[in-house]
């Protein structure tokens, strides 16, 4: 047999991806719970890393030996678990007091070596915490626990909220009873920055808090909907800034003027006793509210059916359509242009929805203004929505936001730690 020369000591670091650690020893032994064959790999930390406080890493006096041993776990090795063995001193931290001593191979308060942490914490932004923990031979709370330290240990060291000028804020419903994050997004690297339970001016003025006032001034656009919560703080803590209002929020509010039109209409024929119009105006809901390029047949028989028999609804259908085209207008000049005469036409047009509306769009017409010059609209926090409202179906809900906010923070504020060993 051809010896590599490689001390076993060597190839067991390699295995388990450990550094600035000794291994004295490995030995094979029985798990007490369940009867099988576990490995226990005897360490220690190098010197340089020993009497150190495990939270601030400062080297300290020592102040007694701890426990004579105690246990982490380790990766599966094939099928077989592996604990890491090691005695656990305490320290004197001037700044923390007592505490135990800090280890390279784990992080505080943990159980689990780094490397076991880390694929904890991979496997459950892509699964379901109950799944990771079969795989892994956890409880799915204890896979939550991990996640939370992950984070937290990602954070360190970490300013998320520096360098931001573009952001975007919206809420999301997380729970049953009106229970809603506020979340925020850095348009320019497409990550969650923040998040925070509620959904009104205080959570919103948290974060401006934790921004800090000379941050607040560098922020440029803030895409948001219409709500008074956003718009109120934005104005009043970022001097700077240019509030851009989604197209789709406006869009939105025009698809559904037509349809309180048309309900409206249907009332006054259903009352009129003409009821075979009734029902063609109940069925002509879809109709009015799709855009005309994906219309079917059918829908489009039945808006030409509406131009010839009732005028008022199909111009609410128009004016819907013509507000749809300020964002395909070819330059910005041309979106205004387009934006003043409908606003003309809407506020003349004798149709109490859309005069109403009309109202509404004057009085946000410089931040529509600013979202079509900037072409900033909230896509990248809708698609962050996305995957939060994933998240919260897969693990079937939330109890608790901050288990949401620590997922949410692993999988879209870059935080998550790569597989082990990749």
């Amino acid at each position: 047999m051809v010896r590599s020369g490689v001390r076993n000591s060597s190839v067991w670091k390699a295995t388990l991806g450990l550094q600035s650690v000794v291994v004295e020893r490995v030995d094979a032994a029985q798990d007490a719970v369940t009867g099988g064959p576990l490995i226990e790999v005897r360490v220690r930390s190098y010197e340089r890393e020993q009497s150190r406080c495990v939270v601030c890493g400062a080297r300290c006096p020592g102040y007694d030996a701890g426990p004579p041993a105690r246990r982490w776990r380790a990766l599966v090795l094939g099928t077989v678990p592996v604990y890491l063995v090691a005695a656990l001193p305490r320290v004197r931290c001037a700044v923390h007091g007592v505490r135990a001593a800090r280890v390279p191979w784990a992080r505080a308060h943990s159980r689990f070596t780094r490397q076991f942490e880390d694929q904890v914490a991979w496997l459950a932004t892509h699964t379901a915490k109950g799944t990771v923990g079969a795989l892994m031979r956890v409880a799915w709370r204890t896979v939550g626990q991990i996640v939370d330290r992950v984070v937290e240990d990602a954070k360190r060291g970490r300013d998320l909220l520096f360098g931001l000028t573009r952001i975007g804020i919206d809420e999301i419903s997380f729970r049953k009873g009106q229970r809603y994050l506020t979340v925020v997004i850095d348009h320019d690297t497409g990550r969650l920055v923040w998040a925070a339970e509620g959904r009104d001016k205080q959570t919103l003025n948290r974060f401006f808090d934790q921004l800090g006032s000379a941050r607040c001034a560098g922020i440029e656009l803030v895409s948001c909907d219409m709500a008074a919560w956003i718009c109120g703080p934005v104005q009043e803590r970022c001097e700077n800034a240019e509030v851009c209002l989604d197209a789709f929020h406006v869009v939105q509010l025009a698809t559904d003027a037509p349809d309180q039109v048309r309900r409206q209409v249907w009332n006054e024929a259903r009352k009129a006793g003409m009821g075979e119009q009734a029902k063609q105006l109940k069925n002509a809901r879809f109709a009015l509210w799709k855009n005309p390029e994906r219309l079917t047949d059918r829908q489009a028989a039945k808006l030409s059916e509406i131009q010839a028999t009732n005028r008022t609804l199909f111009r609410a259908y128009l004016l819907k359509e013509q507000l749809r085209q300020i964002w395909r207008a070819p330059t910005f000049e041309a979106a205004m242009e387009l934006l003043d005469g409908w606003l003309s036409w809407a506020c003349r047009c004798q149709i109490p929805a859309f005069v109403k509306l009309s109202k509404t769009i004057r009085g946000h017409r410089e931040r529509i203004a600013a979202a079509l010059f900037h072409g900033l609209s909230n896509a990248r926090i809708e698609a962050a929505n996305t995957t939060l409202r994933l998240i919260a179906r897969r693990a079937f809900g939330f109890h608790s936001a901050d288990a949401m906010i620590a997922l949410g923070m692993l999988k879209l504020g870059g935080l998550c730690p790569p597989l082990p060993g990749r």
